[in-house]
């Protein structure tokens, strides 16, 4: 396997479900040896979130479900009862000699085993703590539990997304995917490596590094939020239409839709042109940003009239000729069949142990000199629990000890 960027860390993965699996998935893409701690005979909670299963080479469903597919490729798994001394004595001992835990149970769970922070430091002052919680470490919401579409609502995201309520099926909507989850995990992934840097190359110690997905979801508005705290007014919600440049919506077609940005006075010259219609550039109402916000609605329903007039396969070379940003509405059969997917290598096929050929999406970070090659499957629960245990000073007797009282 080629060199990564973090072939010398050692991560212990305590956390479940999504945000803190997808932190350590990321953590192994980088190269980090991730071991991936289970209950014994049940394993992460999302082993059990249903169909669709891997398919084995007979086409028949096996054990392996796509949200643990999703999020714990590259992992070494080994089961442990943590409430158990014998347990926690195993986490204990892995803990002593990593780099990065990562954990997300509910605020002061683990400090009853003897595995919060304040205890793991001191047989290991270099160990980089990581916490995800729902509402985080502090605040009076800290012990509540939370998955990620309660924080779509109470971030505010849910009240940006979607139509507005004039018009039929208007209201605030979810984002598809668990979008809290993933950049929760991609800020963990930031705050572990910062502290990795910080421990290595700055002369500093382990530390605790302490996430929330409200925050999270709060954070991650960004531009949405600026609009609120800049002029005490909330931003609407328009559906496919952007808060920047107009027009930046969904458009239409004679058969499907196109989606197209024009966020500058040019990039609407340019369209204009495309579209066969130049005498829009020189309309007072679309002269300029500003005037076309203030007109959207009618520079929307103008363009939506022509973009019916064709189907999307002949819009969209022309759109692309005069450079402005637009792009078809892709179903997932389409988005891996486009030729720069390909080229990319968003989509990765690894041997399973179940099968030979399992479709994984890849991870989207290139880098130069130590590429991320030589993806591998997610584990199957418990599959390196011996391996592990005896690299850690338990040997067969003692494991077969362990293994009567339940503890693995």
């Amino acid at each position: 396997m080629a060199n990564r960027p973090l072939s010398n860390i050692r991560v212990l993965d305590l956390s479940r479900i999504l945000a803190g699996p997808w932190a350590a998935q990321y953590l192994a893409d980088l190269g980090a040896e991730v071991i991936k701690v289970e209950r014994p005979g049940v394993g992460d909670d999302a082993r059990h979130y249903g169909a669709p299963y891997v398919k084995d080479a007979a086409g028949n469903p096996t054990s392996e479900n796509f949200f643990h597919l999703s999020c714990n490729r590259g992992k070494m798994s080994i089961t442990v009862d943590m409430a158990k001394p014998e347990g926690q004595e195993i986490i204990r001992k892995i803990a002593s000699e990593s780099d990065v835990l990562v954990e997300n149970f509910k605020v002061g769970d683990l400090a009853r085993y003897g595995l919060d922070y304040e205890s793991l430091r001191k047989i290991n002052p270099k160990l980089i703590y990581c916490s995800i919680t729902g509402f985080g470490q502090t605040g009076p919401y800290r012990k509540r539990p939370g998955y990620d579409a309660v924080f779509q609502g109470m971030s505010g995201l849910m009240s940006v997304t979607g139509y507005p309520d004039s018009i039929p099926g208007g209201g605030p909507m979810k984002v598809g995917p668990s979008i809290v989850d993933i950049i929760t995990g991609l800020n963990a992934v930031v705050g572990i490596v910062s502290a990795l840097y910080n421990r290595d190359h700055n002369g500093g110690q382990g530390q605790h590094v302490e996430l929330a997905l409200f925050d999270s979801a709060v954070a991650a508005l960004s531009h949405y939020v600026q609009i609120y705290l800049s002029s005490g007014t909330p931003p609407g919600r328009r559906g496919t239409q952007g808060n920047g440049g107009v027009p930046s919506q969904m458009f239409l077609c004679r058969e499907g839709g196109l989606m197209l940005t024009a966020g500058n006075d040019k990039q609407f010259r340019c369209l204009c042109e495309a579209i066969g219609h130049p005498e829009m550039i020189t309309d007072p109402r679309f002269k300029d940003g500003p005037t076309r916000i203030q007109h959207r609605d009618a520079l929307s329903a103008e363009l939506q009239e022509i973009f019916l007039q064709k189907l999307p396969e002949e819009w969209l070379p022309a759109l692309e000729a005069a450079g402005v940003p637009s792009g078809p509405i892709y179903n997932f059969e389409q988005v891996f069949n486009d030729p720069q997917i390909k080229e990319r290598g968003m989509k990765v096929t690894v041997k399973h142990p179940h099968n030979d050929a399992v479709d994984l999406v890849g991870n989207p970070l290139k880098f130069s000199e130590t590429p991320i090659t030589d993806y591998v499957a997610p584990p199957l629960l418990g599959e390196h629990t011996e391996d592990i245990l005896a690299r850690f000073g338990f040997d067969a007797q003692k494991q077969a000890e362990l293994r009567s009282k339940g503890v693995i």
